[in-house]
């Protein structure tokens, strides 16, 4: 088998037929096994191989599993085998991914998508690159997600995978969305909890723990826990020059009161700026991504960070998006529940965000189904995407960029035709729906944070996107953890008591668009390069003297930067492909059997 002499480690079936393969750390790693059954979790977890011992007593057929694991916290894979029959599936919100391929007629699937592109030799789907240079992010259910190469196959977050006897194999669901009942003082209790048991299974006692210290409230509350877990602190501060920026004074006051840490604070000037190093080519991620453009960035501060001792980073990641509801989604179902409710938060998102009434009213009473919604986007790619988006029903449909060809344009519609046909939301409340998506869609870049191969990289840890901390989230009913009026009210309350109340008042959010344009401006010749010999061009999704003209323009600076980072990240992550067409975490070594001493009973 081909992946035999890339993977150290390995875990046979009870007849003795291989039945893992991969490299993984002993610390993040539980196993057991009884008769003809195994029962594994790979990841972050509070469960540990005693536990899953007892558990396995259990277990009789496959739909036990989910009962053996029920309660579990953190963020991980779930393996089982009982009586030759395996079931694998990864976290509800995607932080942990499921890919699956064929591979002589008998179903293999990893948590890397490159593993089985490489292993079946996999071109890469012009569909989905089509779609990844949208204008307008996040793409919509389920084209968001997708696995980037035709012959692999993604396994959509909170469905796992049935592997037959025979080699075949079905999807089927394991995780409902959560009923969105709870008010505010009942959900924060539940929120506090989850936040503390994800930070102490990163932050053990006397554990030179990294962190990202931004100076707002996830990052925040994030370090305060950890320092309450016993961990040994270096925290990363970035400062802004921005006129008006608030997380330098923020973050130092917060470092001041964190026991027992060190503070590491740099100033824009001292770092590489964003777009460094478009040269270079790195071990690419499994789809592309806009992280691509700190990256230099973001290895300087790993770097310092692994210098204090720190093995792992702790990032307040995913707090936006699994806290605040997509600001128009929740008032469709709210004003036939509360209707007074709806209207007052209504009209005070449409003065901050200037909705035109038109738009605002069409978002409250609009009757369509996802289904039509989603057809009707594919026939709006080639429209311009607003500077200020106005509120719709389901979402804000892919727009494509002008230097887009056509191929790209018919290439996306066929996509959301499909999936228009075949798909149904992720809950009939739309306001469910688009929390539920856009909580997956942060667990989806957590996943390329966790996957960070970069020599100075540390594992980044993102404990806002662990399936319990995001179902506490979901139970809060959507007007009590967002509003015109505040910010955060969710996590102010769960935080009352562990973080300093002058953090947990703050209603702001900084921006570093001074440093973003001045780094645009310092590498406007390296962006220039990218339409040279442009692997996008290659692909028939990109025009070339359109993407010359872009790329060349001095309106790159102002009007033309819509757009920009998915460019960089679909074209980037092409040459990085092209440049290891070998996964760099697929070494070879020696195989090393049984790395793990399973608990049997």
């Amino acid at each position: 088998m081909r992946l035999r002499s890339h993977a150290p480690q390995s875990v046979p079936h009870t007849s003795g037929r291989p039945w893992l393969f991969g490299r993984w750390q002993k610390e993040q790693w539980a196993f057991a096994s009884a008769g003809t059954s195994l029962l594994a979790v790979a990841g972050q977890c509070s469960l540990t191989a005693q536990d899953l011992s007892v558990r396995l007593k259990g277990v009789r057929a496959l739909p036990d599993v989910e009962t053996a694991v029920a309660g579990a916290a953190g963020s991980f894979h779930v393996l089982a085998s009982v009586d030759g029959r395996s079931y694998v599936r990864g976290s509800a919100f995607g932080t942990r991914r499921l890919y699956w391929t064929t591979v002589e007629g008998v179903t293999v699937c990893a948590d890397r998508a490159r593993t089985l592109a490489w292993l079946t030799q996999a071109v890469v789907d012009t569909a989905q690159l089509a779609a990844r240079i949208s204008t307008v992010d996040p793409l919509p259910h389920p084209v968001a997600g997708g696995s980037m190469w035709g012959q692999v196959h993604a396994v959509a977050p909170g469905r796992a995978l049935v592997l037959e006897r025979d080699g075949s194999h079905h999807t089927k669901v394991w995780w409902q969305p959560p009923s969105t009942h709870l008010p505010l003082a009942q959900g924060a209790p539940a929120l506090r909890d989850a936040l503390r048991e994800a930070v102490s299974l990163r932050a053990r006692p006397e554990q030179v723990l990294g962190a990202d210290l931004s100076g707002g409230m996830d990052s925040t509350s994030l370090c305060f826990l950890a320092a309450e877990a016993g961990a040994r602190l270096v925290t990363a501060s970035l400062h802004s020059t921005t006129p008006g920026n608030e997380d330098r004074h923020y973050a130092p006051y917060a470092a001041q009161r964190l026991p027992g840490s060190r503070s590491l604070a740099f100033t824009f000037a001292e770092l590489p700026g964003y777009f460094a190093g478009l040269g270079e080519r790195h071990d690419p991620a499994d789809e592309p991504t806009a992280v691509t453009r700190g990256r230099a960035l973001q290895e300087h501060l790993a770097h310092a960070l692994r210098h204090q001792g720190a093995q792992l980073r702790l990032t307040g990641y995913g707090g936006d998006d699994v806290l605040l509801p997509p600001r128009w989604s929740y008032l469709h179902p709210l004003v036939r529940r509360h209707p007074v409710t709806a209207l007052r938060h209504a009209a005070g998102w449409r003065a901050r965000s200037r909705w035109p009434l038109a738009t605002t009213a069409k978002l409250l009473f609009d009757g369509r189904s996802y289904s039509r919604w989603l057809a009707a986007t594919g026939s709006r790619l080639r429209g311009p995407a607003a500077d200020r988006p106005s509120p719709d029903s389901w979402g804000m449909g892919p727009r494509l960029p002008a230097w887009a060809t056509d191929n790209a344009v018919d290439l996306l519609a066929g996509l959301l035709d499909c999936a228009a046909r075949e798909s149904h939301p992720l809950a009939l409340d739309r306001g469910l729906h688009a929390r539920v998506h856009q909580a997956r869609e942060a667990g989806r870049i957590a996943s390329i944070f966790l996957h960070d191969s970069t020599a100075d990289a540390l594992p980044a840890e993102s404990p806002f996107c662990d399936d319990t901390v995001i179902a506490a989230c979901l139970a809060v009913r959507a007007q009590d953890t967002t509003s015109p009026w505040s910010y955060k009210p969710l996590l102010a309350a769960a935080m009352d008591g562990i973080v300093p109340s002058y953090l947990l008042e703050r209603v702001t959010k900084d921006h570093v668009t001074q440093e973003w344009h001045h780094s645009l401006r310092q590498h406007r010749r390296d962006l220039a390069d990218l339409a040279c010999d442009s692997h996008l061009v290659a692909a028939g999704i990109a025009d070339e003297n359109g993407l010359r003209r872009v790329l060349h323009s001095p309106e790159l600076l102002t009007s033309h930067t819509h757009g920009l980072e998915q460019l960089l990240a679909a074209e980037l992550w092409l040459r990085d492909l092209a440049a290891h067409p070998l996964p760099a975490y697929l070494t070879t070594t020696e195989p090393e059997e049984h790395p793990v001493e399973p608990t049997a009973r």
